[in-house]
């Protein structure tokens, strides 16, 4: 874990990222919305309202960097729990938010896909990913993974019944999976495990987010909530990172 504070604090000036390792999988939890609502006597939904400001810049940033891969974790299997007037908040934003910037994505060759079971959230909601995702899947840039009714539980579940169902369709009965099934399986298929995990507001836990994938993803924490996480604290999460030794399992 990292933390930046006054006596490590970089300075955002001096941060020269090494273009060459920038990483190519960076994965957020985006949270802290209600703290940074709560902090400044505001509803949650103006705290959702304002960590849409910050996906627009984050997302513009990383494709400016030449990340391939960004994945936002942007409601969870557990998050049904939550007051329905703020479920329904954030599948209204999730609309506006694809509407509104549709054009913008697509015309910097963004890819605008999805992981997670949206099957089961508003129908406004799954025809606006569907119809993204098939205006922008043959675009050869960035690659925004919003992961919606995600749990990743339920995605090594989904994974290991997906392997046993083909297996069975081919008239093989398994006794056994491997991880090459699983992987085949996952909603990340075909695309590398998050080589950063960035999570702001202070919070130190995964919270059911790409467990499987994240078995050697560096992680940097920061106090700062999502709302107020700018370029400059993207940037420090990969100083950070291309300061580390990964070694993955290995010596050097």
């Amino acid at each position: 874990m990292f933390f930046f504070n006054k006596k490590n604090k970089i300075q955002e000036d001096t941060i020269n990222l090494d273009k060459k390792r920038i990483p190519k999988h960076i994965a957020i939890i985006m949270d802290g919305n209600g703290r940074w609502a709560k902090s400044k006597g505001l509803p949650r939904t103006m705290g959702h309202k304002a960590g849409v400001e910050t996906i627009r810049e984050i997302v513009k940033e990383c494709n400016a960097l030449g990340v391939k891969y960004l994945t936002l974790y942007a409601f969870s299997t557990e998050n049904w729990k939550r007051p329905k007037d703020e479920i329904d908040a954030l599948m209204n934003l999730l609309v506006t938010y694809l509407r509104q910037e549709f054009n913008e994505l697509n015309k910097n060759n963004v890819v605008i896909n999805n992981i997670g079971d949206i099957t089961m959230l508003p129908k406004k909601c799954e025809n606006e990913l569907k119809d993204a995702y098939e205006k922008t899947k043959n675009n050869t840039g960035l690659i925004l993974n919003l992961a919606l009714n995600y749990g990743g539980r339920r995605e090594i579940i989904d994974a290991i019944n997906s392997a046993l169902n083909e297996a069975k369709n081919n008239g093989v009965i398994k006794y056994s999976i491997t991880e090459e099934d699983i992987e085949k399986h996952l909603y990340t298929k075909g695309m590398p495990d998050p080589d950063i995990i960035i999570r702001p507001s202070g919070e130190q836990r995964l919270s059911n987010f790409l467990l499987w994938q994240c078995a050697y993803s560096e992680f940097w924490y920061s106090d700062i909530n999502w709302p107020d996480f700018k370029k400059k604290n993207l940037h420090k999460a990969i100083y950070d990172y291309q300061c580390r030794d990964r070694r993955f399992g290995g010596i050097k």
